[in-house]
């Protein structure tokens, strides 16, 4: 049996904060503003595990009314999502991502990007794709005011996933 998961994050980008994407530090002279580390990637994935297994979503297990994530980093909410995914039975067969900003260009960035998610979610990181573009310098992501990361994940059943 699969399940398929779609998540979508927004951060608006601020000087002075550090820009956290994809469990990497880039540097830039915006970050994401938000209550943990505002890594719109991340938050994005966990959104789409969650929904795939009818947990919700990221606000619903990680609020930022509470002062324990606070500054989190987002790596430690992928990896309890994930928990949450795996106690249900389920495991990770792949993520396709989107990541949609003017600046910084982060190409460079990718192939650390996904080995930090594939180890994570205990994956090869040829099972996790992650694409960018810009606005054409369109609405507040053209004006550098703001990011947006898609995720879209599959999972497997894990008593239905073929034997290696």
């Amino acid at each position: 049996m699969y399940r398929i998961g779609q998540g979508i994050d927004f951060h608006k980008l601020v000087e002075g904060r550090e820009f956290w994407l994809g469990g990497v530090l880039i540097p830039h002279a915006k970050g994401a503003l938000g209550h943990s580390d505002a890594d719109v990637l991340l938050h994005a994935i966990c959104d789409a595990l969650l929904g795939a297994v009818s947990l919700g979503d990221i606000g619903q297990h990680f609020p930022d009314t509470d002062a324990a994530y606070k500054g989190i980093d987002s790596k430690i909410l992928l990896q309890r999502s994930y928990q949450l995914v795996c106690e249900k039975g389920y495991t990770l067969v792949n993520i396709d991502s989107t990541i949609l900003l003017q600046a910084p260009k982060i190409r460079k960035y990718v192939d650390e990007m996904r080995a930090v998610i594939a180890g994570i979610l205990n994956v090869s990181a040829e099972d996790v794709s992650i694409k960018a573009t810009t606005t054409e310098q369109l609405s507040f992501i053209g004006r550098e005011e703001g990011i947006v990361a898609t995720a879209n994940i599959l999972l497997q059943k894990v008593d239905t996933a073929p034997k290696a």
